[in-house]
């Protein structure tokens, strides 16, 4: 492996990988290496350019915490996440679309009982919600466990705004609630609005340098769970909204 230049080391990084004992990780890491040769070559990328990336990557990763994941928020905006979710989300006709999971998930929301205020104090105008959850037969699914996040009406989730004393963090605009004998569910929120996503990072410099805008259409964040049936992540828009066609991470679908 001596004496590597531009015409060989891609080769040589393979070769390198030979021991390898996934086959699945062999032939990710294979492509990978071979894609982002031929992207180096394609652009001639300079060794200032390659730097930058590395000091951008870098700052992705020191602004990412617990609450905060930039590093999804990059896969989201560069159209990855949709892309992934799309291809890993082929159903029958009649099933509710997949979407973007988004970046402000948290695990053990709290339970409410159906009917519950979930805003819990989140500010907005008040909102009424209700359906009917159904196998892809038609059949009323029951008890089944439904994660609903959004924004308030500032634009930010409940994880964005730092806890002080005199008021701790607590859930807002988040729950978790099952569905009744029949399938049915029903909740009070806050009216969604569209937010811009986090732009006081990398990901938001880089927006701005592509002259993209930050913002996504309102919506709502429903992932769902039912026994026998696979997982759904999904979201409910409003419409009209100025950013249905211009979705800061390309995940509206006409059908939610």
């Amino acid at each position: 492996m001596r004496n590597i230049n531009e015409d060989t080391i891609t080769q040589a990084v393979i070769a390198s990988m030979s021991g390898c004992e996934s086959p699945r990780l062999r032939t990710i890491m294979v492509s990978l290496v071979q894609h982002l040769h031929s992207f180096a070559r394609e652009v001639k990328l300079t060794e200032d350019e390659w730097f930058k990336a590395i000091q951008f990557l870098t700052a992705v990763g020191h602004i990412t915490d617990d609450v905060r994941q930039e590093f999804i928020l990059l896969s989201d905006v560069l159209g990855l996440s949709t892309l992934v979710t799309a291809q890993n989300n082929a159903k029958p006709a009649g099933c509710t679309e997949a979407t973007v999971f988004g970046p402000f998930f948290v695990e053990n929301a709290p339970d409410y009982p159906l009917g519950a205020n979930i805003a819990n104090g989140a500010g907005g105008e008040p909102c009424f919600v209700s359906g009917t959850v159904r196998s892809l037969d038609g059949t009323p699914l029951a008890d089944v466990q439904m994660d609903v996040w959004q924004s308030d009406e500032d634009g930010f989730y409940d994880v964005q705004r730092p806890p002080t004393e005199a008021q701790p963090h607590v859930h807002r605009a988040r729950g978790r609630i099952r569905t009744d004998a029949q399938g049915r569910y029903h909740f009070r929120s806050i009216l969604a609005q569209p937010y811009p996503i986090p732009h006081d990072g990398p990901v938001g410099q880089m927006l701005e340098a592509l002259g993209r805008h930050p913002w996504r259409p309102a919506h709502l964040h429903f992932m769902l769970n039912a026994p026998g049936h696979e997982r759904l992540i999904t979201h409910v828009f409003r419409d009209p909204d100025q950013y249905l066609d211009s979705d800061a991470v390309f995940g509206v679908r006409s059908t939610l």
